[in-house]
Formats: structure tokens, C-alpha cells, sequence
């Protein structure tokens, strides 16, 4: 009655203990692998999945919506490899499955979930990282990714409730594993900015290099709090604001490049 289904690239590390947060829930396991060359395929599948094999795309939510168009069951949860399912949103989960079989009327076709950032050593409680709903779980064909960017939220047919529990999102346990996801996001930003034939002048130089790195340092350190989780506060708040002027220079790059 559950479809669990993942898009994964190079997952070694997070993969096994994503799939066995969720392996007595289950009933299939879908994992759409972007052409991995660590062991990934080989601990999925070892745990149950299903493999599809793939090219690795930039724009990797083009693979999970690939991962949620194969789903068979009534209930779909979309996960991230670096995530796991606690145990009070296993328990919500198993709740909507017992609506299902009861045949009972559900008002709504997804739920939003909580998520619990991980960065550099200890989970995030301020500067927008709490209480982070993202929508993931779903009647199947109730949701879609609209697979246009890499931070966007599915699209719904229909009420999106709330659930109760949390997804654990590991995504940054190191500075290391942040700063390749840093390259990775702020690479595809500038393709974006290269792709909206975004003009090169004063003005937008303005915009991306020195207006929004404040703007964006101000909101999540002072305006959300992110001082109130120390360094690591501070330094997602910083990085989060040199987003911009990475993705601009590297647009620059790319332009000068043609």
C-alpha cells in the first residue's frame, strides 16, 4: 500500500540507513540511480529496491519525479537518500495506510512534513531551517514536480494536510559535504541566470553580488534567528548569502566563455 521512491547519485554513505527507516513500512522500494559509480546500486538493492538506471542530471528533481511516476501503491512517500523517517512520523504513516484499507474518505491528497537540518554537527532550530515543511507524502497521482528547480515544492491536486513526526535530513554533517553541494546549487543557479538571457550590467551586478548577500545574511541570521545556533548558525547564514555572488561570477564566467 506504501511506495517509498528515491532518486540517488554517488549515495553510499546515507542510502542504507534511509532505506531501513522505512523498510517496515514498505510494501516497494523505488530508486532511480543517476548512473552511480560508488556502491549505491548495489546497497539498495540489497535492502529491496527496485533499480532504474539513468543519467545524472543537473537538475536531479527531473530524477525523482521519474522515481514517483513508478510508483504501483496508494500512498507515495518521496525521500532524499541523506534523509530518515522517525518513528513518530512512521506511526502517522501507518495511520493514513489503516484509512486506506478501512476504504475511509481521506480529506486530503498530501501532507506537509517537518524536517530536521543537520549541519556541520548538530541539527538546525532557527534561520528558516525549523521547521522546514516539505511535501512528500502523497496519494499517488495527487502530485507532481513541476522539476524546474531544485528547491521547489511538489505541486498538489486537492487539500495538503499536515503530518505529525519528522523526516531527519543529514544532508550536511560535514563543511565538506556542504561546500560540493554549495558548488552543486550555485552551478545550476548560474545556468538559470545564463538561460533567462539575464542582462550583464551595473544593476544586476548590484542585485546579486552586494544587495542580496546582505539581504539574505540579514534575514536568516537576525530577522530567523540563526545566531541562536552558534557557529554553525552563522556560518550557514554566510554561505547561504554568498549563494548569490557565486552564482552570478559563475554566470559571468559562463557568458564570457561563448
Amino acid at each position: 500500500m506504501l511506495s517509498v521512491v528515491l532518486a540517488t547519485y554517488n549515495e553510499e554513505k546515507n542510502i542504507a540507513k534511509c532505506l531501513e527507516s522505512v523498510k517496515d513500512l514498505a510494501d516497494e522500494i523505488i530508486v532511480v540511480d543517476g548512473n552511480s559509480s560508488d556502491k549505491t546500486i548495489e546497497i539498495a538493492a540489497g535492502l529491496g529496491a527496485e533499480i532504474f538506471s539513468t543519467t545524472n542530471k543537473q537538475n536531479f528533481h527531473i530524477n525523482k519525479q521519474i522515481a514517483m511516476d513508478k510508483a504501483h501503491k496508494n500512498l507515495v512517500l518521496q525521500l532524499d537518500a541523506d534523509e530518515i523517517v522517525d518513528e513518530d512520523l512512521k506511526k502517522f504513516i501507518r495511520q493514513v495506510l489503516a484509512k486506506i484499507k478501512n476504504k475511509e474518505v481521506l480529506e486530503e491528497s498530501a501532507w506537509w512534513i517537518k524536517r530536521r537540518n543537520f549541519f556541520c554537527g548538530k541539527f538546525l532550530s532557527k534561520g528558516g531551517q525549523y521547521p522546514d515543511p516539505v511535501i512528500r507524502l502523497y496519494i499517488r497521482g495527487k502530485a507532481y514536480l513541476p522539476a524546474q528547480d531544485v528547491h521547489e515544492q511538489m505541486q498538489v491536486d486537492g487539500k495538503i494536510g499536515n503530518a505529525e513526526g519528522h523526516l531527519l535530513h543529514y544532508s550536511n554533517p560535514t563543511f565538506e559535504d556542504y561546500l560540493r553541494k554549495f558548488a552543486t546549487y550555485t552551478s545550476f543557479k548560474a545556468k538559470q541566470l545564463k538561460d533567462e538571457n539575464l542582462p550583464i550590467n551595473f544593476f544586476t551586478f548590484f542585485d546579486h553580488v552586494i544587495w542580496k548577500t546582505i539581504k539574505t545574511f540579514f534575514l536568516i541570521y537576525f530577522r530567523h534567528k540563526g545566531f541562536v545556533d552558534g557557529w554553525q548558525g552563522f556560518v550557514f547564514a554566510l554561505f547561504s548569502a554568498l549563494h548569490h555572488p557565486i552564482s552570478y561570477l559563475k554566470f559571468l564566467e559562463a557568458k564570457n566563455a561563448n
